[in-house]
C-alpha cells in the first residue's frame, strides 16, 4: 500500500514539473471599456490625465486612446475648477512654472464626460513625510542576496504622528522614464500599523533597490513618496496583487473596481475602469558615487 502512496505522489509530483507546452487559446474578446488613469499631485507643472480604450488580457498591442472626452478637475476646497485639454495622447493641464494644482488637505473631484454620459470620481490630497535621505552600500554576489555585485539602496523617512498614514513610494534609476519598484505601506509598516510615529521598516526602506540588478557606480537613485487616501491605498495594492499573482493557488484575475461612478442625469449604462487618486509628494535623489 505504501509503495503504492507513493508512486502515486511521484505521478502528482512530475506533472507539476513536467515542462510546459506553449498554447493558443481561442478566448471571447468580451467587452472594451473605456480606462482612467488620473492622478493629481502637489509638483508644480503640467499634470497629465491618460484615457484609453480596454483591450483583451491576451492582445498586445498599445490601447487605444481616447481622445474626445471632456475631463475637468475640481477643486472643491478652493472652488476652482481646471479644463484639461487633449494633446499627444494625454489630457493636460499646465498651471505654470512652478506653479501647482494640488494642494494638501483639499478635496478633488473628477468629472470625465464622454459619450453623452458623464462620471465623476473623488479623493483628498493627504499630507506626506519628508525623505530625510538615501543611503547606500556595496555589496557582493557572495556577501547577501544580490544577483550582482552593486551598490543596494534604501531611502530614510519617518512616519508622521498622529492618525493612520497611507504612502506609495516609488523608485528610478537616471531619471524618472526608468522605474526601479514599488512599495505600499501604512504607518512605515506593511499593510497594517503597528506603531505611529516610527521610522520605515527596512524592508520598505530597501524596496528602493532592484535585488536582481543593483545600482553601480555613477547611476542616481531617485525617490520620491506619495500620500494615499485610504481607498487609493486599497486600489493600488489590488492592482499590484493582480500583477504579481501566479501559482497554482492565484486568485482569479479580474478588474479592479473603478472609484468613477456614472452620474449621468436620468441615469447612464455604461462604466468605466481604471481610477483617479491624488497625492502630495516628497522626493530625494542621490548619485552612487
Amino acid at each position: 500500500m505504501k509503495k503504492i502512496r507513493l508512486g502515486i505522489l511521484l505521478a502528482i509530483a512530475a506533472a507539476f514539473t513536467a515542462c510546459e507546452d506553449v498554447v493558443d487559446l481561442d478566448i471571447q474578446k468580451g467587452t472594451s471599456y473605456p480606462v482612467l488613469d488620473a492622478w493629481i499631485t502637489t509638483e508644480p507643472g503640467v499634470q497629465k490625465i491618460r484615457f484609453t480604450k480596454s483591450l483583451p488580457y491576451t492582445d498586445q498591442t498599445p490601447a487605444p486612446v481616447i481622445g474626445d472626452a471632456v475631463i475637468t478637475l475640481l477643486d472643491e476646497t478652493a472652488n476652482k475648477s481646471y479644463l484639461f485639454t487633449f494633446k499627444d495622447g494625454y489630457y493636460n493641464y499646465d498651471p505654470g512654472d512652478n506653479e501647482t494644482v494640488g494642494v494638501i488637505g483639499h478635496a478633488y473631484r473628477l468629472r470625465v464626460e464622454y459619450n453623452t454620459e458623464v462620471f465623476e470620481a473623488v479623493d483628498t490630497i493627504k499630507r506626506i513625510t519628508p525623505i530625510d535621505s538615501i543611503s547606500y552600500e556595496y555589496q557582493t554576489k557572495e556577501e547577501n542576496f544580490v544577483s550582482e555585485d552593486g551598490y543596494v539602496a534604501k531611502f530614510h523617512a519617518k512616519d508622521i504622528e498622529g492618525g493612520v498614514d497611507y504612502y506609495w513610494m516609488r523608485s528610478y534609476i537616471n531619471d524618472l522614464q526608468h522605474k526601479v519598484g514599488d512599495a505600499f505601506s501604512v504607518d512605515g509598516y506593511f499593510d497594517q500599523s503597528v506603531k505611529d510615529g516610527a521610522s520605515f521598516i527596512l524592508p520598505i526602506q530597501e524596496a528602493v533597490t532592484d535585488f536582481d540588478k543593483p545600482f553601480q557606480k555613477g547611476e542616481k537613485v531617485i525617490v520620491k513618496l506619495r500620500s494615499l487616501t485610504y481607498q487609493s491605498h486599497f486600489f493600488l495594492t489590488q492592482v499590484e496583487e493582480q500583477l504579481y499573482s501566479g501559482g497554482l493557488f492565484a486568485k482569479v484575475l479580474e478588474n479592479v473596481k473603478c472609484n468613477a461612478i456614472n452620474v449621468t442625469p436620468g441615469g447612464g449604462k455604461s462604466r468605466i475602469l481604471g481610477f483617479f487618486g491624488t497625492s502630495a509628494v516628497s522626493s530625494k535623489e542621490r548619485i552612487i558615487e
